[in-house]
């Protein structure tokens, strides 16, 4: 395992308080030093690793846009609290699979991660980034909240989503660009996402938003009636958007085509993302650098209300502890589920943030063991705050 510092500005998470104060996100204020005391220096030390254990820094070394901190800070602001990084490594050697973990003290200096440069599938988490995408649109001008979104049968998606019980009663569904955010997130609703998909312009829209914001090793597919049907080894047909059609269809695959279209799926997941690369951007959101102010305190609002995985991280803090958060899971196959994720921004109630991180590429653990791993996970995190 290794941790950075990541030298991040103070001043963007001060501001980013000030304009997230309704989502109850603050920053530490420093005292000032005396005028002959130097700054701190930035500087990097080693942590544990083990055999086999994967960790990539945020990018490169990141050069401090203000000048450091100065004065008295809370212990934690510059490293992770002793024994954190300790604990993720014996929780995530333990657990069998492929997992991923990233920590990233938001109002401070210091990331580490397992596995945190490696691809992972994100399945629903890429809600996450098709949500920005549109409220980047907005932020230009390009979109309103306000604007109204036709849905009808031949937009129907796949698996979750309750939307589509309306447009199938109804005939079809309209609805505005805000109300679909919510469904999307807070529902993890397929096809209100794949409406605001369509209505910002489309998988490359979003990548394009992806790479103009330097977001990194995160990868968005093809809309989610394409990536469902190919992780199954099936070529999309509109009619397996009704009832339980697409699993009939994919249950009478032969099984060597759904071994292979599985296996390649996890070999380079179209939506593969790297934890440290979502932790990195959960961050950036936070600090209020990615959107507007509007939009992003906007956003981090949709994400509290998150409905989806209440006994995964958002399970493992205590109480006084907020979680703004998206899941994600993906498919079974024989016992094993490719990608079951969350992934959020935990404030604590001195206000103090991290960006949590947790992704299973491939596991057969039970679901209640998933859980009791993420639980771990941010019930470290509370556990060594302050320390």
């Amino acid at each position: 395992m290794k941790f950075e510092f990541t030298g991040k500005p103070l001043l963007a998470a001060l501001t980013s308080a000030a304009v997230l104060a309704g989502c109850a996100s603050s920053a530490i204020v420093p005292q000032p030093r005396a005028p002959h005391a130097p700054p701190p220096q930035q500087q990097q030390q080693p942590v544990r690793s083990s055999t086999g254990s994967v960790t990539v820094p945020i990018g490169q070394p990141v050069r401090s846009e203000l000048p450091a901190p100065r004065g008295t800070l809370d212990p934690g602001f510059r490293r992770p609290p002793a024994g954190l990084s300790d604990r993720i490594n014996g929780l995530w050697r333990a657990f069998p699979g492929k997992t991923g973990i990233a920590i990233q003290r938001i109002d401070g200096e210091w990331e580490f991660s397992e596995r945190g440069g490696d691809l992972f599938p994100q399945q629903s988490v890429s809600k996450l980034w098709v949500t920005m995408a549109v409220l980047d649109a907005v932020d230009q001008g390009r979109l309103r909240l306000d604007q109204m979104v036709r849905i009808g049968p031949d937009d129907l998606a796949v698996f979750h989503q309750p939307l589509a019980a309306r447009v199938l009663a109804e005939g079809s569904v309209t609805m505005s660009v805000r109300d679909l955010i919510e469904t999307a997130i807070t529902h993890s609703d397929n096809l209100a996402n794949d409406s605001l998909l369509r209505t910002v312009g489309g998988p490359d829209a979003v990548r394009r938003f992806i790479a103009n914001k330097g977001l990194g090793s995160i990868r968005f597919g093809p809309g989610e009636r394409l990536l469902q049907s190919g992780t199954a080894g099936l070529t999309w047909q509109q009619s397996y958007s009704r009832g339980r059609n697409f699993q009939a269809a994919r249950a009478a695959l032969p099984d060597a085509t759904r071994k292979a279209a599985m296996d390649n799926y996890l070999a380079n997941p179209v939506d593969g993302a790297s934890p440290s690369a979502i932790a990195s951007a959960l961050t950036r959101l936070a600090r209020g650098t990615l959107l507007s102010p509007e939009s992003t305190e906007y956003l981090l609002g949709v994400m509290s209300r998150t409905k989806s995985g209440p006994r995964r991280l958002k399970g493992g803090l205590p109480p006084g502890w907020q979680f703004l958060h998206k899941t994600g899971t993906g498919q079974d196959y024989k016992g094993m589920t490719a990608g079951y994720n969350d992934i959020g921004i935990a404030t604590a109630p001195d206000g103090t943030r991290y960006a949590i991180v947790v992704m299973l590429g491939n596991t057969t653990s039970p679901i209640p063991a998933r859980m009791s791993l993420m639980q771990a996970v941010s019930g470290a995190v509370a556990e060594f705050h302050g320390r």
